[in-house]
Formats: structure tokens, sequence, C-alpha cells
């Protein structure tokens, strides 16, 4: 059979470059299958004052000035890159909002899946007709409120909690919980539950050694899931001057791994884990995450038969 070549890009966490990076670059390598696997919104507001036609926004430590519309344009631009929603309104409603928890987490709420509706939207318009299948998943950090977004979509493919056919040979099974996280995400699970489902995941597939794991969450002890160690106030332990790595991965993923041992595994959480790393037979793949600068971290994947090769790719 001829190869398989799929693109898969994690963690974009809202910013509107690295989706559009993600759809332009899935048509420039002509993959197959272009995978985005899970942490897809954005987590603040930038909120704009506008007064008698001049914006205002004090974010990222600077204050930002818009003096007309096309100036907006590049603030909004900007802050959408960087993977912020943004809010526009008069200076009271702003204070107001600054006040209001509550009120400004509704907002956060309508914006990102204002945001998810339209990715889809872009997905479609971008790549139908090429031939390509998009698949887009959450992750731990993402409100189960976008789900029936992405399940509704004409174009898009969700594949959390399934099995599906990228092509005649090769399944994917896709999960975006985790193991428990400090922050409490949407997501996060004790790793008894993780475990729990992703067996139930692998039970369905026919063949796992021909299988992808597209699983969000790392497998632990490898070069996938090394983060900072954080002390009781969430900050990083410093050891010799320099962050204290450590190991957070999910063991409920290194152990289904070595069970199974599936030809590919794609995982993500950990944007400064970008790594290969091999559990058995098995390539484990994080192309890790630098969402925040508008920059795509991907990998391009080619399964053939009962191998893979692979690289990454990051612009």
């Amino acid at each position: 059979m001829a190869k398989t070549k799929i693109l898969f890009c994690t963690d974009v966490h809202g910013s509107d470059a690295v989706f559009r990076k993600f759809l332009n670059a899935s048509k420039m390598y002509k993959v197959n299958a272009a995978i985005i696997g899970g942490d897809i919104t954005g987590k603040a507001l930038a909120l704009i004052s506008e007064k008698s036609g001049t914006y205002e926004a004090d974010l990222l430590g600077r204050k930002w000035v818009a003096r007309n519309e096309e100036e907006l344009c590049s603030v909004t631009k900007e802050f959408r890159k960087r993977g912020y929603y943004t809010h526009i309104a008069d200076p009271d409603s702003i204070e107001d909002i600054k006040s209001n928890s509550p009120r400004a987490e509704a907002i956060l709420k309508e914006r990102t899946l204002e945001s998810v509706k339209e990715w889809m939207r872009l997905a479609q318009e971008r790549l139908n007709g090429t031939g390509i299948k998009c698949y887009v998943c959450p992750g731990n950090d993402d409100m189960y409120e976008i789900d029936p977004i992405l399940d509704s979509s004409d174009f898009v493919i969700n594949p959390e909690g399934r099995v599906v056919m990228l092509d005649d040979q090769h399944e994917m099974i896709t999960l975006g919980n985790v193991n428990i996280t400090p922050w409490n995400c949407p997501r996060d699970i004790p790793e008894e539950r993780l475990s729990e489902m992703i067996q139930k995941l692998t039970a369905e597939i026919n063949n796992p050694r021909l299988a992808v794991f597209n699983l969000h969450a790392p497998p632990h002890g490898t070069f996938l899931d090394l983060a900072p160690e954080l002390d009781a106030n969430l900050s990083p332990v410093i050891k010799a001057g320099q962050p204290n790595m450590i190991h957070v991965g999910s063991v409920s993923v290194s152990k289904v791994i070595e069970k199974y041992q599936p030809l590919l595994g794609l995982h993500g959480h950990i944007h400064e884990s970008k790594a290969v790393d091999r559990i058995g037979r098995t390539v484990c793949i994080n192309p890790g995450s630098t969402y925040w600068d508008g920059s795509m971290n991907g990998v391009i994947a080619s399964l053939e038969k009962d191998s893979e090769d692979h690289m990454f790719i990051s612009g």
C-alpha cells in the first residue's frame, strides 16, 4: 500500500496564527490526515477599552493603543496570534468586567465557543476538496462545551473516544483526558479512570501493532513528559540555578503502550518536552508547543504497513 502521511500538531491554545499555519502546512506537505491532538482553546481574555474611537488595552506588560480601525485590527491580530480572545467595550464596562469574575468567565466562554465554530468553518473552507481528512480533538484544558461544536462539523472529524481508520490498515484511538494536574483542568482525571478509558478504546482495535495511539497525556518516565517541579505555591523549584525537571506524564499511558506496542504514539500536554522516545517498538512523539509566539510545532509522520518515519517541522 502507499504511504499514509499525517501532520500532527497539539496544544494550539487558541492561537489563530498556529491554527492557520496548521491548515496551510497540511496542504503544503500534501498529507492524507491533519490531526490536532488537544488543548485547542485559549485561556484568557484581552479586554480592550474604546472611547471616542481610540482603543486601549493593558496586556503582556505593556499598554496597547489603536487610534483607528486599521490599527485595532493589527492589535487584535497580535492578541489572537498569542491565544487571547478579545472583548471591546467602553471603559466603565471594562472596569466592571475586571472586578466581576463570573461576568469575565461568561465572556471568555462565549468567545471560546465562537472561535471554535470559526475554526471549524475555516478548516472546511481551506481543506475541502483536497482529500485531506482533518481531525480535531479536545485536550484536558478544553471545556466540554466545545464537544458539540466539534461533533456537528460537516467536515472536521472529532475522533475523541473513538477508533477511526486513517487508511485501510492503520487505526487511531484518541483521548484528551490526562492524569491529575495541579491546575484542576476540565479533563483531568485519576490514573485509575484514565486507564479504564484507554483500555476500553484499545479493546475495540483490530490490530494494535498497526495502530496510532493519539493520547494527549505523554507516557510517564520518557523524554516526552519532563516539566518543572512545582512547590506548594505552584512556583518552579530551582536547583543549581535551574528549574528542577521531573516526570509528570501518565503511568496508565506508559503501561498501555508497553502492553499493546502500537506503531506510533502521538502526545502533547507538556509544551516544553518536544521529543521522540521509544517504548519497546513503539515510537512516541511530542512535537511540543510554543503557541504563545504564534509558532506552529508539528511532526510529519509517514505510515507504511508496520513501519513509520517522521520529521519535526516548525514555522
